[in-house]
């Protein structure tokens, strides 16, 4: 799958509807006839959805079945990450409706951000990501991570 990547500003209407940037929709179209459209959940850590395709998701829901069965992570994780998750289907404009749940998750007001992440996306309300932005920047300058580069050819 190509890689999602960089920044996109979309409207967002009245019924939730808005359109996946069109290299988010190509990179993400299924290669063997499965589901057209994206999963989207909230992430917990910030005021914004993370969506991806089914194969990501599924790698997410196998995870969680690799934990201790009944353990407390497993029902938390499989709590806030997949009865939270939403299966949202492209329509014939390549839009998706976000729930009104997510949608007041990531105070979506008007306009979406989608910010590229590898694998996957986020959408956020365009202010808060840019304040979050400008913190992480701060932080990055202060010292924060830094990147190892894998060998090429390496798999995960």
């Amino acid at each position: 799958m190509p890689l999602l990547v960089g920044r996109y500003i979309n409207k967002i209407d009245r019924k939730g509807r808005v359109s996946v940037p069109k290299p988010f929709r190509d990179a993400l179209q299924p290669s063997n006839g499965g589901f057209a459209g994206v999963y989207a959940y909230p992430l917990f850590k910030d005021a914004a959805v993370e969506a991806c395709d089914e194969d990501y998701m599924t790698r997410v829901a196998e995870s969680v079945d690799d934990l201790n069965m009944f353990s407390r992570d497993q029902d938390e994780l499989a709590m806030v990450l997949l009865e939270s998750a939403h299966q949202l289907p492209f329509d014939p404009e390549g839009r998706v409706v976000l729930p009104a749940d997510l949608i007041a998750c990531a105070g979506i007001d008007g306009e979406a951000l989608f910010v590229g992440r590898g694998r996957r996306f986020q959408i956020w309300n365009p202010g808060t990501y840019q304040e979050s932005r400008r913190e992480v920047v701060e932080r990055i300058k202060a010292g924060g991570p830094t990147l190892k580069l894998r060998p090429q050819g390496h798999e995960r």
